[in-house]
């Protein structure tokens, strides 16, 4: 089987560094052709940095990290500031081997749509949708070129920075609706699924288990990453995120949804980022349904997610 070509656009972030390890510890499905980064999880300097200390872990410096927006198409910014001083503590992971690569994000997804064979590449962002936003506009013709876009980001339901909009929609909504009403194939990780991947103490322990430096690595950060949600939030355990989108690469069959027209909200003051799930295909009283542009996930075998997960660590370093 030839692996899957994907690029990875996160803002690491202990939830994007376990997709980055999910990911690259399954290099005989998936090619990881380059990590592009954005503000988000925290500062621009933190998530290139970090994304890097990920790659240096795993032993993978052969893959190129570019760093690429530090805020927003249009608001002011926002950082989430949830993952301590450094966006990933809990571990002292190594520092990161190679410098970053050279070229802004945005050019190297550009450069790399127009480079691959048309249909080829997935997209697989992981944060704010700034870059994957400005490429569609500075360069439209990559457009057809982009097999899918797997996302983290948005709600059908309640979201977590504000009791309507997810994070990484709510922090550059007008990037978000670039991306929704490009036409491209669309496959929407939300929190309604999300919620569902939770670090339990037992999954936890499984991981610990393996006794690998990365093994220790990831439960350091996850002890770190889990105390929010275990304390304040009366929660099983916090819930993984950006790994479902690599596992839903790695196993669809683990994920059920179904496909709906999306719209995210850029105007409104309470509901800025929200994303209009339509469900039921209502559409409006007034002009109907409008056509699916996205593959709504929003069932999850968590059982296996984190089978899969703690499998593919194992793996690590390569």
């Amino acid at each position: 089987m030839t692996p899957r070509p994907i690029i990875i656009d996160c803002d690491p972030g202990h939830d994007d560094a376990l997709a980055l390890l999910l990911a690259l510890g399954s290099p005989a499905e998936l090619e990881v052709l380059a990590i592009t980064t954005v503000a988000g999880n925290a500062p621009l300097t933190l998530t290139e940095k970090n994304a890097r200390k990920v790659l240096a872990l795993a032993g993978r410096p052969d893959v190129p990290v570019h760093a690429g927006c530090a805020r927003p198409l249009v608001r002011a910014p926002v950082i989430a500031n949830y993952g301590g001083t450094t966006g990933l503590d809990g571990h002292e992971l190594p520092e990161p081997t190679v410098p970053l690569a050279e070229g802004h994000a945005v050019d190297a997804i550009i450069e790399l749509l127009r480079a691959r064979p048309a249909g080829t590449i997935t997209l697989c962002p992981l944060g704010p949708l700034t870059n994957v936003a400005i490429a569609m506009v500075k360069a439209p013709e990559i457009v057809p070129r982009i097999r899918e876009i797997v996302l983290m980001g948005g709600a059908i339901g309640l979201g977590n920075a504000t009791p309507a909009a997810e994070f990484n929609i709510f922090v550059d909504p007008h990037a978000a609706d670039v991306v929704f009403r490009a036409g491209v194939p669309i496959v929407m990780c939300g929190l309604d699924l999300t919620r569902q991947a939770l670090v339990t103490p037992t999954r936890l322990a499984a991981i610990r288990a393996l006794g690998t430096p990365v093994a220790a690595a990831v439960a350091g950060l996850l002890e770190f990453y889990n105390l929010d949600g275990q304390t304040e939030r009366e929660r099983a355990g916090a819930p993984l995120h950006d790994p479902c989108v690599i596992a839903y690469l790695l196993r669809p069959e683990l994920f059920r949804g179904r496909d709906c027209h999306v719209a995210v909200e850029i105007q409104g003051d309470l509901t800025l980022g929200r994303t209009v799930v339509d469900w039921q295909g209502r559409g409006h009283v007034d002009r109907g349904a409008e056509p699916a542009n996205a593959k709504v996930l929003s069932e999850l075998d968590a059982d296996g997610f984190f089978t899969l997960l703690t499998e593919r660590l194992a793996h690590l370093p390569l």
